[in-house]
């Protein structure tokens, strides 16, 4: 059984790539960073930011990592497979599985 923090991480990252469910996400996490009911209040000391700026740190990362996907996607880049040539023309072919 995996760890809490890691089954959250692994079911947002799922639902945020979902194209079904992806605003709904994004729109759910922006009303739990402006509301004032959180796991860990605000009033305690430094704590009170800690899962805000959790939540906020993983949504600004997954929707840079789309963003970057749908770029490469745009610009005819095969995401999943890509070589990278350096400069004395070795090529570094990479797979993602």
């Amino acid at each position: 059984m995996n760890n809490p923090i890691e089954s959250f991480y692994n079911w947002y990252r799922n639902a945020i790539r979902n194209p079904k469910y992806r605003w709904l996400v994004i729109l759910g996490t922006a009303l739990y960073l402006v509301s004032p009911a959180d796991l860990l209040p605000d009033i305690i000391p430094g704590l009170g930011l800690v899962d805000d700026s959790i939540l906020a740190t993983l949504l600004i990362a997954e929707l840079s990592s789309l963003g970057m996907d749908y770029l490469k996607s745009r610009r005819g880049i095969d995401v999943a497979d890509s070589a990278v040539e350096t400069e004395d023309g070795t090529v570094i072919d990479v797979e993602v599985s």
